[in-house]
């Protein structure tokens, strides 16, 4: 296994796991070392895990894949079982167990999650591009609005405002600067074909299979950007790289297994915790290359409205929880411990499912708890890894 492994690359999938096989091409395309990266697959018991092995093997790569009795047992072998129910079963917010893989094997300075559904860009180095942008120092566009949120979709001529962009801070006037940033924490790729909105808007633009009739390409993001400090935006983990510290205020919220039925905001508000965490310690997130297609697969858009339904007046609020939060943290996990205690010991009770936001407090304070417990081990001493024959 090679010493030069630093990037944890984490896949949900229960679908189109081969998209793997197209993100190693371009990276070996563009001359990006395979060798630094480990593939960590996150799956369900009905899927075909062996298959998603033998796949890995063949492309020559290192990684893992774990289904719920893999995390089941993981869980149980790092002496962590009690935590288990932090990472969601059939959810997507089971990004956070590949968070947690990350962590215990400190060989890792980067993460990087890709969802199945996506394809990288063939003239981009999808890898070589998130990590320059891991490292970059300069200038570069800043953007603010007067609604305290910036529309990453704001260079584009459509309409558009992507999942989780709260209502009330629509028809916004947008500012922008060129300002000189370093100490980037996180890259997020944008996406091009299928944009990322929410039901409620996919429905206003007249598309009843979940896909949106509006689509995005190259010419809607031509420029790279950060929000500025104090401004919040939508983070959305299909195509993002981040640096290991960022992880404890990273945690993919218990979305969907919960008796208030809220699912679909696990990204998009770790994204808020992540925005604000890395004002008050002075870091950046980065917005723009590299881009990746976005194919999703049609569904009833009735079915994600039903999904998010629960959570979407919770949306509107949120931000301005944790806003103000953490001003005299000095790490992450510090910013996180904060605003998991604004949360769990809040009183919501006038919005509808309030009581999940101190659900998602509890819970943040246990992600903290799990983490402190995790000790760090070699990935070759991981049961079950894939390891490239070189």
């Amino acid at each position: 296994m090679s010493i030069r492994q630093d990037i944890c690359v984490v896949v949900p999938t229960i679908r189109e796991y081969e998209c793997v096989r197209k993100y190693v091409a371009n990276a070996r395309e563009h001359g990006f070392d395979t060798d630094r990266l480990f593939f960590v697959l996150v799956t369900e018991d009905f899927c075909d895990a062996d298959a998603m092995r033998a796949m890995l093997a063949e492309e020559g790569v290192d990684g893992a894949v774990f289904d719920g009795s893999d995390r089941e047992a993981w869980f149980e072998s790092r002496g962590v079982a009690d935590y288990d129910h932090l990472v969601p079963a059939a959810s997507h917010a089971q990004t956070s167990f590949g968070l947690l893989y990350l962590w215990a094997h400190d060989r890792f300075e980067y993460g990087v999650f890709i969802d199945d559904d996506t394809l990288p860009h063939a003239d981009e180095d999808f890898f070589g591009t998130h990590m320059a942008n891991l490292a970059y120092e300069g200038k570069v566009e800043s953007v603010r609005s007067d609604e305290s949120w910036v529309n990453v979709l704001y260079q584009s001529d459509t309409d558009l405002y992507p999942r989780g962009y709260p209502y009330a801070a629509m028809d916004e006037n947008v500012e922008t600067s060129i300002e000189r940033v370093d100490s980037v924490v996180a890259s997020q790729g944008l996406w091009t074909n299928v944009p990322d909105l929410d039901a409620v808007r996919i429905l206003m633009d007249g598309d009843l299979r979940g896909q949106a009739e509006t689509r995005t390409e190259a010419a809607d993001f031509e420029r790279d950007f950060v929000a500025a400090e104090g401004q919040y935006l939508t983070v959305c983990s299909m195509n993002l790289a981040f640096r290991r510290e960022v992880v404890p205020a990273f945690y993919q919220l218990p979305m969907d297994d919960n008796e208030w039925s809220v699912g679909r905001f696990d990204d998009i508000w770790s994204g808020l915790f992540l925005k604000r965490a890395a004002d008050v310690l002075g870091k950046r997130v980065y917005n723009g290359g590299p881009l990746c297609e976005h194919n999703k697969a049609p569904r009833s858009t009735f079915d994600d409205l039903a999904n998010e339904v629960a959570g979407l007046e919770l949306n509107e609020y949120v931000w301005r929880v944790v806003d103000g939060v953490a001003d005299d943290a000095d790490s992450f996990e510090e910013a996180f411990a904060a605003m998991a205690d604004a949360l769990a010991e809040g009183d919501f009770s006038e919005w509808n499912n309030g009581a999940f936001l101190n659900h998602c407090g509890e819970y943040m304070r246990e992600w903290l708890d799990c983490l402190a417990a995790l000790e760090p081990r070699p990935v070759d001493a991981e049961e079950g890894a894939v390891v490239a024959d070189d």
